[in-house]
């Protein structure tokens, strides 16, 4: 049967927005005591254990799983008009701002202000979060494992350029697990101070991954200009934005931030080019429903070795979405191997490919199960 037309006026349809905003609001604030509540019932728990001496128990306030199973949730029952991922994006806000009514998270990442990993770790947790920046991915790693930050934000992997071996290596001396993971499409824009142009920039600033993912641009539009890779991406930001003659490759966020002006725009070589990050924190987290697992593994130097690690998960049916290889820092010419599939390491079939593994390697460290990527 087809849509009734609608006759309102101009006039009543904003009355009904009116009452409808008037609606919303008082639903949010409804949830929010909602959350208070939660907050009121989980620091009452804490302390009957601790009265009755079962440990120094700890309040947790943010449960990565339980926002990944209502995320999920919204976008599988949404209706439109609007796309299930914008609607998850402002019901993200939403559960932020409950969540900061609890406990604001401090969150670490790799910045400084305006890079990827920012809009990464804001993607993840919302604007309520108190995001930190820092300076290496070795000091994310240590503001978490410290206690100074709640989690961190770090970038591991580029569809374009592959993986952040710093990433990597810094899982293999550290106690933190991994969370979550968060996808972000990359757009590049080319930066300057207004009124620059392209004639002008004499000289452009990048991380080395984002010249790499602009190579062909940069060839053809700007041949001749030396390149030079920095820190980050927010920080050639904020060298361009201090120094005449000088662009910078980055995104929106720094682009506002630093009051700069896109000389070019989407200058990234491949259109889809894409960066994911990870979450990194103290705690595991439970099953989710729809989750990944990363390992470290090292097998011993034989022939076969490598097919003797991959077979458990070919025996059980357990996609691989990533593997990849890292020298050992222990043996010359020797390799662990960083491992990612499908699956929660507790669920019954993975429990048993990893007792699998432990049989036949020298090394094996889960870095823990995570929900993938919603949004």
């Amino acid at each position: 049967m087809a849509d009734k037309p609608d006759n309102r006026s101009l006039e009543e349809v904003r009355a009904d927005i009116d009452a409808i905003d008037q609606e919303i609001q008082q639903l949010i604030n409804r949830r929010a005591r909602c959350a208070q509540r939660v907050a009121d019932i989980k620091l009452a728990e804490v302390q009957a254990a601790q009265a009755a001496g079962q440990g120094e128990a700890e309040v947790v306030y943010y449960r990565p799983e339980r926002e990944a199973q209502v995320l999920r949730r919204i976008i599988d029952r949404n209706t439109g008009p609007l796309a299930g991922e914008t609607v998850a994006h402002i019901f993200r806000e939403v559960m932020s701002a409950c969540l900061a009514l609890e406990k604001p998270l401090q969150v670490a990442y790799l910045g400084p202000e305006g890079t990827f990993t920012q809009a990464a770790a804001l993607k993840h947790f919302g604007h309520a979060a108190i995001c930190v920046p820092q300076g290496t991915i070795d000091n994310v790693f240590a503001q978490v494992e410290s206690g100074e930050c709640n989690y961190g934000v770090v970038p591991v992997e580029n569809s374009t350029e592959g993986m952040v071996s710093h990433t990597l290596d810094s899982f293999m001396d550290s106690s933190l697990k991994i969370s979550g993971e968060v996808e972000m499409p990359i757009t590049h824009h080319l930066l300057a101070a207004e009124h620059t142009g392209l004639d002008g920039i004499q000289r452009i600033c990048a991380h080395q991954q984002a010249l790499a993912q602009c190579r062909n641009w940069l060839d053809q539009h700007c041949p001749g200009i030396e390149r030079q890779a920095v820190s980050s991406n927010g920080e050639a930001a904020r060298i361009a934005a201090s120094t005449p003659g000088v662009a910078a490759i980055a995104g929106d966020i720094a682009a506002e931030l630093y009051g700069l002006e896109k000389q070019a725009q989407h200058i990234e070589d491949y259109a889809d080019n894409t960066t994911r990050f990870l979450v990194i924190g103290r705690e595991e987290v439970p099953p989710s429903g729809c989750d990944k697992t990363s390992i470290i593994v090292s097998s011993r130097n034989k022939p076969g070795a490598l097919f003797l690690l991959l077979d458990p998960f070919r025996k059980a049916g357990v996609s691989l979405t990533r593997i990849d290889t890292r020298p050992s820092r222990t043996e010359k010419w020797a390799y662990v191997f960083f491992i990612e599939f499908e699956g929660h390491l507790q669920d019954e079939k993975i429990a048993g490919i990893v007792a699998e593994l432990e049989e036949q390697s020298i090394l094996l460290k889960p870095l823990g199960s995570y929900p993938q990527a919603v949004m």
